[in-house]
């Protein structure tokens, strides 16, 4: 599903800075001892072919079915065993590991490993069953939201765009937080789109969020130099070289900017410039789970080993991927700690 089904694997770039959490060095174990290039190794060796699409975010040529069949091919050469329509309705800590009671009969082991990933995306199963186990066996379990997902907006806000659903644009999306450059989607709902997106990880309902239009010029700037160099243009008209036509409208009929260049002031130029690179938003929430890429939160790191993912309340238990409170930057990096958190425990295993 991931990519437009042709998976963005990893990210070259991945680094323990784009990740989030309540404990931010937590990740560094675990990324620096299998990194991208390792995964790189592993599907470079299945001959997958594969490519770079933008900003070290790597995809598949082909198609995600691949990674999946390499999983498979890997967990098959080491002798593993699948199970699939496998409920689990009970699980017991025992003198020598772990039973779960489950459809297909009870399943023993020394080591029990929590893979379940968040809530986001509920139609392909996504649950809470991993925060379960982990609050169980007395694990504390950090508030969860939906991540890198779309920016809902209403009443008023949600009128300014209407009409411009399908129109995107180059921007810096940015909370009190963090900001980030790239394209901003407007849709029947909101706002989306890989700035959006990403800006949604930092931002919580009731914060400021602005957009900068204008991300490749000082607003100032801008606007004085067109009123010297057209005097006699509409800021629309000046504004629509540089934004998709309708949203130059849109954003100048919204400002009031409706009389030519040469009759604003230096003041009010200024006024124009820093409201073009710090638009507010006034946005009302998000899409939440239904189409979020990830879940912020989780099983609280800190009782967790960085080393090896392992339970500091119980030997043998280990928490990896989503379900821990790590969560990466939209791009490739939820699969690379996937990848690398699970890389730990299963060694440690």
């Amino acid at each position: 599903m991931s990519g437009g089904g042709r998976c963005n694997f990893t990210n070259m770039h991945a680094s323990p800075d784009q990740f989030l959490s309540a404990n931010p060095h937590y990740c560094r174990s675990a990324l620096a001892r299998y990194t991208q290039w390792d995964f790189i190794a592993l599907v470079e060796k299945h001959g997958i072919a594969y490519h770079e699409k933008e900003r070290g975010q790597l995809f598949c040529d082909i198609s995600s079915k691949l990674i999946v069949k390499m999983l498979l091919d890997e967990c098959a050469a080491a002798g593993v065993r699948i199970e699939t329509d496998c409920a689990v309705s009970a699980i017991h800590h025992t003198a020598v590991g772990y039973t779960l009671a489950t459809s297909v009969g009870q399943i023993s082991a020394e080591s029990l490993i929590v893979a379940t990933g968040g809530l986001s995306i509920p139609k392909m199963g996504a649950s809470g069953f991993g925060y379960d186990i982990a609050k169980q066996f007395g694990h504390i379990v950090l508030p969860t939201r939906a991540g890198l997902v779309p920016i809902t907006l209403s009443g008023q806000p949600q009128e300014d765009f209407d009409g411009l659903a399908g129109v995107s644009t180059e921007c810096i999306a940015a909370s009190p937080a963090q900001q980030f450059d790239g394209p901003v989607l407007i849709t029947h709902r909101g706002l989306s789109g890989p700035a959006i997106l990403q800006v949604s990880s930092y931002w919580t309902a009731g914060e400021a969020l602005t957009i900068n239009w204008l991300p490749q010029a000082d607003g100032e700037q801008f606007w004085q130099s067109q009123r010297d160099a057209q005097p006699s243009a509409l800021p629309s008209q000046v504004l629509a070289q540089h934004l998709p036509q309708r949203l130059a409208q849109r954003v100048c009929e919204l400002a009031g900017w409706n009389r030519p260049l040469q009759q604003f002031g230096r003041k009010q130029l200024a006024a124009m410039g820093e409201q073009l690179n710090r638009w507010p938003i006034t946005a009302s929430g998000t899409e939440g789970y239904r189409t979020a890429e990830v879940t912020l939160g989780g099983v609280d790191t800190r009782e967790l080993s960085s080393r090896t993912m392992e339970s500091s309340k119980l030997p043998g238990l280990y928490f990896i991927g989503e379900v821990v409170d790590v969560t990466g930057w939209l791009g490739g990096y939820n699969f690379q700690w996937a990848w690398s958190s699970g890389y730990a425990a299963g060694m440690a295993v």
